[in-house]
């Protein structure tokens, strides 16, 4: 009879370790952060990795204020002048996606040599200083212009800081849950995104309050509830322990600030996602024109244009629960292109639509099917780079996708100036179908890709092809 084995000390699983016949390694394999034996599939891995928990609750704050104020901006603009509405909310684009596309490639190289996280609670404390200086603006109902000139100001805090947070979730958790990270940073985007219109378009509805006497309006505090959340963001940044990173040594220069660009370029999968994120999100950029839908098509008032705002992200959480709970994408790619070209077709019928109740069912489903966009894309972008590349490649991402948000607004605010909001709004959801079309031909590797949960830095492994199932 041989002696009884000891108990082995629990060994955290490794992502880059080989494949073995060994009967341990599916163990380990299986074990999430905590020591918690998930039997295969965990829905909850990322969230039990302590400062993954706290970088969730300030992202969601973070976001539920940055909507909130977005709301607000749209709101108070079409309000001042309904007569040139659209071209105002167009200039809101505009600006937001300036400063992505003339300092993403800087920031991205900043994102890479210096602490990331410093760097994003610096950045977040910009912006909420910015946010205070609406408030006060709105409060004083001085001129647009002064308006612009803080959301520039805003926006290229968010520029410089945009890159440096997207790589640092990749320093929070475990390379092998990052995936589940993604799903669940998704999850709490749509949460922000519901609870952050709805609170905006219950305080607008207000219109004022009575304060010591005073009659005081309640839009400013939208853009007050945005400075609280960016500061309550930092703050909890503080406490979130990242994995430092080995950086590289070569001294800046024009190389190093184009390696993103490079490193994308040579990458077909890469370059696919975000090129069909780009040209979607560019085309149907349907959420900026919805003042001008609530307020002259539906009649719906400033609680209903709330909830026409948050009706996607309501959508786009309950597609990310559906994810989490079930198991990883097989064919990761084909979904990719299939939810996309759902995005479009909701986006047609809500582009068409007279009722309340349709366009809000239409907004809903152009967030669940974003949500998987979203999911596959950020995991893809960020599980496929190394460590030391990840601020330039997430600058490249944010040139594509955070400046195709603003530049979408700029683009359907222009064209319904010109055109119509319907035009402008269905015309935009043809052109994202005829653009998934052209991107599962130009990249047919797009179409093949596997599975999520396979995906590694592609120096170290070969790209996951999808299998019949």
């Amino acid at each position: 009879m041989q002696p009884p084995q000891q108990p082995k000390a629990y060994e955290p699983p490794d992502p880059e370790r080989p494949a073995s016949a060994a009967l341990t390694e599916p163990e380990l394999e299986r074990e999430m952060p905590g020591g918690h034996d998930t039997g295969g599939h965990d829905p909850y891995a990322a969230l039990r990795v302590p400062g993954y928990r706290l970088y969730a609750l300030g992202t969601i704050l973070l976001f539920m204020g940055q909507q909130a104020q977005s709301v607000a901006i749209g709101w108070e603009l079409a309000v001042r002048d309904p007569k040139h509405a659209a071209m105002a909310l167009s200039f809101v684009g505009l600006v937001g996606a300036a400063p992505v596309i003339l300092l993403a490639l800087p920031a991205g190289q900043l994102a890479d040599r210096i602490d990331r996280k410093r760097l994003v609670i610096a950045m977040a404390i910009l912006a909420a200083m910015c946010s205070v200086g609406l408030s006060i603006f709105s409060y004083q109902h001085w001129p647009t212009s002064y308006m612009y000139g803080l959301l520039l100001l805003g926006a290229t805090a968010w520029a410089l800081g945009g890159p440096a947070r997207s790589a640092l979730a990749p320093q929070i958790v475990p390379i092998n849950v990052f995936s589940n990270a993604m799903m669940w940073a998704a999850t709490f985007f749509q949460v922000s995104a519901i609870s952050g219109p709805a609170l905006a378009g219950w305080i607008i509805g207000w219109e004022y309050v009575h304060l010591r006497g005073r009659t005081l309006p309640t839009l400013p505090l939208a853009y007050l509830i945005d400075a609280f959340s960016g500061v309550a963001f930092a703050i909890l940044l503080l406490f979130v322990r990242v994995r430092p990173i080995e950086t590289r040594k070569e001294p800046a220069s024009l190389k190093t600030l184009l390696a993103g660009i490079h490193f994308v370029g040579r990458n077909q999968i890469i370059l696919a996602t975000i090129t069909l994120d780009l040209f979607a999100v560019l085309l149907g950029g349907a959420t900026y024109l919805l003042p001008i839908y609530a307020t002259s098509i539906l009649h719906v008032g400033a609680q209903g244009f709330g909830w026409l705002r948050a009706a996607p992200a309501l959508g786009a959480a309950t597609m990310a629960m559906a994810i989490a709970h079930l198991p990883p994408m097989k064919r990761a790619g084909r979904d990719l292109l299939l939810a996309v070209i759902g995005f479009g077709v909701a986006t047609i019928v809500f582009g068409l639509s007279k009722s309340f109740w349709l366009s809000l069912a239409m907004l809903y489903l152009t967030g669940a099917f974003d949500n998987i966009s979203v999911v596959v894309r950020h995991t893809l972008v960020q599980v496929l780079t190394p460590d030391e590349m990840r601020g330039r490649v997430s600058a490249v991402n944010n040139v594509f996708i955070g400046a195709s948000n603003e530049l979408g607004g700029w683009e359907s605010g222009l064209t319904a100036q010109i055109f119509g909001p319907v035009i402008s709004v269905v015309g935009g959801g043809i052109g994202t179908i005829l653009v998934v079309i052209a991107t599962a031909l130009t990249w047919p590797r797009l179409r093949q890709f596997g599975s999520l949960h396979d995906a590694k830095p592609i120096e170290e492994a070969e790209v996951p092809v999808a299998t019949s199932s």
